[in-house]
């Protein structure tokens, strides 16, 4: 039961105290309500066609598939219809690619002599979708077979919350401010944590991480190179993984610093209105400075793609798309193609910190929810295209 009574204190401090308090007591009983008793979350099953539409073959491939037993039955089968779990998708994923002849038509992830790809969504403007557009990725990439390791520098956690852990119930796991501290560092293998999503692993964060920013101003002073810290515990994991997606504070300070010197990638995420344009610009202009600092240490930054993504577009607002096409106009091909549509079903769903491929079909108005998968399957599939190219093919 939420406390209604008005609260009534004797000095700022003790009001504060009371706010949080009452917050967090609403928070903790609407997240016990909403996840299992152990806080964790379930990846729904998939259809017969979700399946094949992931795997990218026919629905009449699959059944043959089951029936001459080259693929197991998954361990669903209600009113004679099959249903996948990821983890099933995951196993047939790497039979077929066992017997294909074409490497990679089913894994599309890194081969021999491929360097691991490091993405960083970054800006400093709230708003952005940045959070929305990290997890929809690392979902996307994830189920389309690559293998996922999603950072949050953020130390408020929301690429945490959204890969099930709830920072808010008392998650007392290591998380990456364990693996970046300067006094005792954890080695990074024990600050990942598998996901309920197959092939997507999290380093996650918790409020201490805003620790890192102060540690770092103190230790800059004797001459520590912060901004290799995360790129280092990065490269003790590379092996493991073909991606790894950061998503980092709405903010350019040390945390994002650190996360820009270890990206191989950038992606802008902002959406289409003159403040936000002129917010990135800033953000921008910012942030080559911050690089011009590091470069004049001698080290040479040299990322495969920097592009913006337009987020929350709606085609029909005519002052937006003007911004969109402007844009367009001024970085052609640094903007990705695809964007990310404002839409009620990612709204919806984000609101119960999920991504839209979290959600079934059936559990919205079809048009709704296909126009957003679309969306969003559009921009992972455009991300993952410049991945591909990364790497040469």
């Amino acid at each position: 039961m939420f406390q209604t009574a008005p609260i009534e204190a004797a000095s700022q401090s003790e009001l504060t105290s009371q706010i949080a308090a009452r917050l967090h007591t609403a928070l903790t009983t609407h997240l016990q309500q909403a996840y299992a008793p152990d806080q964790r979350k379930n990846l729904r099953l998939f259809s017969a066609t979700e399946t094949a539409d992931l795997l990218g073959v026919t629905g009449q491939f699959l059944r043959k598939c089951h029936s001459d037993g080259s693929l197991p039955e998954p361990e669903v089968i209600k009113n004679g219809r099959r249903f996948y779990s990821g983890e099933e998708i995951l196993q047939a994923r790497h039979f077929l690619e066992a017997s294909s002849r074409k490497a990679g038509k089913y894994l599309p992830g890194r081969r021999e002599g491929d360097k691991l790809q490091v993405i960083q969504l970054m800006n400093f403007k709230g708003g952005s979708a940045k959070s929305t557009s990290a997890i929809h990725l690392c979902h996307y990439l994830a189920l389309n077979g690559y293998r996922v390791l999603a950072i949050d520098l953020d130390p408020q956690g929301s690429l945490t919350g959204f890969c099930g852990i709830q920072t808010e119930l008392e998650f007392e796991g290591a998380s990456i401010y364990d693996a970046l501290r300067y006094e005792d560092p954890v080695p990074m293998s024990e600050a990942v944590v598998e996901t309920y999503f197959p092939s997507l692993h999290l380093a996650p964060a918790r409020l201490v991480l805003s620790e890192f920013e102060t540690e770092t101003a103190v230790n800059a002073g004797r001459g520590v190179a912060f901004f290799e810290k995360l790129s280092l515990a990065i490269q003790s994991v590379e092996g493991d993984y073909d991606v790894v997606v950061i998503d980092s504070p709405p903010a350019l300070g040390f945390l994002t610093l650190t996360g820009l010197y270890a990206a191989t990638s950038v992606i802008v995420p902002m959406t289409p209105s003159m403040l936000d344009l002129a917010s990135t610009q800033q953000f921008v202009e910012m942030t080559s400075a911050y690089l011009g600092v590091i470069e004049d240490t001698g080290v040479k930054l040299d990322h495969d793609f920097f592009s913006f993504l337009i987020t929350r577009d709606d085609p029909s607002d005519i002052p937006s798309q003007q911004i969109v096409s402007l844009m367009r106009a001024l970085f052609q091909d640094r903007v990705v193609g695809a964007t990310g549509l404002r839409s009620t079903a990612i709204g919806d769903a984000s609101m119960l910190k999920m991504s839209i491929y979290e959600v079934a079909r059936s559990e919205m108005t079809r048009s709704t929810y296909d126009r957003a998968k679309n969306s969003m399957d559009a921009v992972g599939a455009e991300i993952a295209g410049m991945l591909q190219q990364a790497w040469g093919r």
